[in-house]
């Protein structure tokens, strides 16, 4: 894994999610299977998100991690503007309301996405206010950083006011710093995915790499994410690992239980989160010296995960291996390989 630049920022505190089942769920009798092995071919620069489905034990579908830059709520009251950070995206409010009086980065607060995804404390925070049958749209300037491609080139800045949402489309205008290439976009809801994307290339587009919302349970991606040093300073940092469905999907863990020995009895009794990434990158250790680069990753099997999906079934999944052990790719890492059971 290439080293990734370390980015001081400010943070927001992330919050835990958790839910409880509801008593006298009742478990039809069927036919549980044997274990199932996937692997989630994010190649060894990462560079790939991959959506899986359990239940159908396959890949739904793949895309390109830096296809998009802005991602947009998609539910009928959704507002929110979110970033790719598997980009490593951040973004700036600036104070200023004119485009022209933004020319600049220096002396900005560049903020990223908390991963656990809580709404309330992304880096493009709320834009308008609605003052009862009113909507009064801030049309601040932001300054948006778009991060590093699966390489380490610089992506860019952009200068970005968000002008409204009327009925289901989103309105916002950008250009680049020094004020060229300015245009006004737009992006509709409509889709059934859990959020609609834009692209800042080719003039701006809307694009469509998630696969409908009822399709897939786990996310494989890069995110940005806050670690902390040995002396407790906390720092923005570049990791790999699952994001969970944000649609109806509820995640627990357990480290102490034999994987095999896992029932739905036992399963029924642990404590469910909805956090985003409450999967995650922790499944596997970096050992060797980051600094130098000179790496290389080993899973931890006894670190188990229960997913429930959107149908309430429930499986159980661990990780047993991070590098490629077949074809070409054989060795490489970047190949995290992880089997489950239906329980």
């Amino acid at each position: 894994m290439k080293v990734l630049n370390i980015i001081f920022l400010s943070a927001f505190c992330m919050m835990l999610l958790t839910s409880c089942f509801k008593e006298d769920i009742r478990i039809p009798p069927y036919d549980r299977g044997n274990k199932i092995t996937m692997v989630a071919p994010m190649t060894q620069n990462y560079k790939y998100q991959i959506y899986v489905n359990l239940d159908q034990q396959q890949i739904v579908s793949t895309n390109h991690k830096s296809d998009f830059d802005l991602v947009f709520e998609n539910t009928t009251d959704g507002h929110r503007v979110l970033l790719n950070t598997a980009n490593f995206m951040t973004v700036a409010a600036t104070g200023k309301y004119d485009m022209s009086e933004v020319t600049s980065f220096a002396g900005l607060d560049f903020r990223f996405d908390p991963s656990s995804g809580n709404r309330d404390s992304l880096a493009i925070g709320n834009w308008f206010t609605v003052n009862g049958s009113d909507t009064v749209y801030h049309r601040e300037v932001y300054v948006v950083d778009r991060g590093y491609d699966e390489f380490g080139n610089v992506l860019g800045k952009r200068k970005i006011v968000f002008d409204s949402l009327i009925r289901d489309t989103y309105y916002f205008t950008y250009a680049n710093l020094n004020g060229t290439d300015q245009v006004s976009v737009k992006v509709d809801k409509g889709s059934d995915t859990n959020f609609i994307y834009f692209s800042f290339r080719n003039g701006g587009e809307q694009i469509y790499p998630e696969p409908p919302k009822t399709a897939y349970d786990l996310l494989f991606t890069q995110y940005t994410t806050l670690l902390f040093t040995n002396d407790g300073t906390p720092y923005p940092y570049l990791v790999t690992g699952v994001y969970i469905n944000h649609f109806n999907t509820l995640v627990a863990r357990d480290s102490i239980t034999v994987f095999d020995s896992i029932s739905m009895d036992e399963a029924l009794l642990m404590q469910y989160s909805n956090q985003l990434d409450v999967i995650g990158f922790n499944w596997k250790d970096v050992l060797g010296d980051v600094e130098t680069g000179n790496v290389y990753y080993e899973v931890k099997p006894e670190n188990i995960y229960i997913v429930r999906n959107q149908q309430d079934m429930f499986f159980k999944m661990r990780f047993v291996n991070f590098y490629a052990t077949e074809g070409d790719e054989a060795g490489e890492k970047g190949y995290p390989t992880f089997e489950f059971q239906r329980l």
